[in-house]
């Protein structure tokens, strides 16, 4: 899989690295107290690439999510952005642990805007490093220096206490971010992480802070074998375990309250499994990361049924059409995937990644004019796809023996509303079959007729009379 598919960028918190950026946005449910409670307590993610760092884009942004139904904000805290002297290849003769010795001003307007409108926030500390904040100082991204590390989390921490959790390096089983993967053919990042994992809970215990919620992981969905490590492999090494999950080493058991992935899929959809290679875990492969967090927890690793936080996914769009699949589709697969998400009681957050799609490289051939992620609800220009609607009201609908089962929800909703479900038969208009009540975190379910061709879609008018119409959507069988 492209790197782009199966990787977000670090966030820069300088508007002219916008493109390496990454906000999400997040309902966060009972793991965040305070926000209404999804179906097993699961949050709803969003990612607005880098406008909520940016003052062009922010005030903005915060408006639009409101419209969506967010309630809080995950950023990624690119190290190399904040640090003094990013570039030097000597470590700064300043106190590393002392915010006033990085530059979180763009971060603060962020946060800050999040905690006025009464939002949750996450962080996430990740890549890139200062040089200086590596081994060798050869690069951004090889062996960085635990302790430094440490202080950095530490200032980070004292800056901004009343983050909800702290989630440790963004997809570090890929080369972009961590590195090396492999040294004499056998993975090396695990261990590498492990430890900055481990200086990061340090970190945060300086900052006065030793019951933070962390996570773990942040892992990219597939391996190779060459520049990237399959997720299973990796959670393997990072809680010292062989191939048949039993222990090697003396590796102490690891505190953390969930295990972050990023599921991304291909064009084939949300049930796509990977069989090329078992340890990869790819939105409809969730079931082989739960198992494995289950035999770690029975190694005495981690702690039991640890919870699974989807922090990044979302469904690549034309005009990409090398990766990418149709509006409407991309539509449904995002609805799909947030079903199975929220059918899964292990699951404690899923996501979508990208508000607005990355800008194209229009003066580069066709093979290189996306280097971005065109996942986002709307077009780089900033008009609205079908899954804008999609988002605030998704729609996935299973064919079954007798008909047709459809779940929804209502995303900015709170508490119990009611909806119009519309159909159409293949040429015909659409009418009105049913009104539903939802649940008070405004999902619903019900079961309908079915017949080739059809199509579904839900109206709903919001708290300021607006009507809300979703975009329409068929049936999709489960293919796994």
């Amino acid at each position: 899989m492209p790197a782009r598919l199966s990787a977000s960028r670090p966030s820069l918190a300088l508007p002219a690295r916008l493109a390496c950026a990454a906000v999400l946005a997040c309902l966060l449910a009972v793991a965040l107290p305070g926000v209404a409670q999804a179906k097993h307590g699961q949050a709803v993610l969003f990612d607005t690439g880098g406008r909520l760092l940016s003052p062009e884009y922010r005030d903005a942004t915060f408006t639009e999510l409101e419209g969506l139904g967010v309630t809080g904000i995950r950023i990624q805290v690119a190290w190399k952005a904040y640090a003094p002297d990013p570039d030097g290849l000597e470590r700064p003769p300043v106190d590393l642990t002392d915010p006033a010795s990085y530059d979180f001003t763009q971060l603060a307007a962020a946060v800050d805007g999040a905690k006025a409108r009464g939002w949750k926030v996450v962080l996430t500390l990740t890549s890139p490093v200062p040089r200086w904040g590596t081994e060798g100082a050869r690069d951004n991204v090889t062996n960085p220096r635990t302790s430094d590390f440490q202080h950095f989390t530490t200032a980070v921490a004292r800056a901004f206490p009343k983050v909800d959790y702290w989630a440790i390096w963004n997809e570090p089983n890929l080369f972009k971010f961590l590195m090396p993967q492999y040294l004499k053919g056998k993975p090396a990042a695990p261990a590498i992480y492990r430890n900055l994992y481990l200086a990061a809970r340090k970190g945060l215990a300086d900052a006065g802070l030793p019951k933070a919620r962390t996570l773990l992981g942040e892992t990219a969905p597939r391996g190779n074998g060459k520049d990237r490590i399959a997720p299973l492999d990796f959670l393997r090494g990072v809680f010292c375990l062989d191939a048949k999950y039993k222990k090697k080493g003396s590796c102490a058991k690891l505190t953390a309250d969930g295990w972050a992935h990023h599921p991304y899929t291909t064009p084939v959809g949300p049930f796509f499994v990977p069989t090329s290679d078992p340890d990869d875990v790819t939105m409809g492969a969730m079931g082989r990361l739960e198992s494995a967090l289950d035999k770690a927890a029975k190694a005495g690793r981690v702690k039991s049924r640890l919870p699974i936080f989807i922090t990044e996914f979302g469904v690549q769009s034309y005009p990409d059409k090398s990766l990418g699949v149709s509006l409407p589709k991309q539509s449904d697969f995002r609805s799909i995937a947030e079903r199975l998400a929220w059918n899964d009681p292990r699951i404690a957050t899923f996501s979508q990644y990208l508000l607005t799609d990355d800008a194209p490289a229009l003066d580069q051939p066709a093979a290189r004019r996306y280097p971005g992620f065109e996942s986002g609800l709307e077009t780089y220009q900033g008009k609205k796809k079908p899954a804008f609607e999609g988002f605030r009201l998704p729609l996935a609908v299973e064919p079954t023996k007798s008909g047709a089962a459809l779940w929804g929800l209502v995303r900015p909703a709170g508490g119990k509303t009611k909806v119009t479900v519309e159909q159409a038969d293949k040429g015909k208009s659409f009418k009105k079959v049913l009104t539903v009540t939802t649940k008070a975190d405004g999902s619903w379910t019900v079961k309908t007729s079915n017949r080739a061709g059809r199509s579904w879609r839900v109206k709903w008018v919001d708290a300021e009379g607006t009507t809300r119409t979703g975009p329409a959507t068929k049936a999709y069988k489960d293919t796994r």
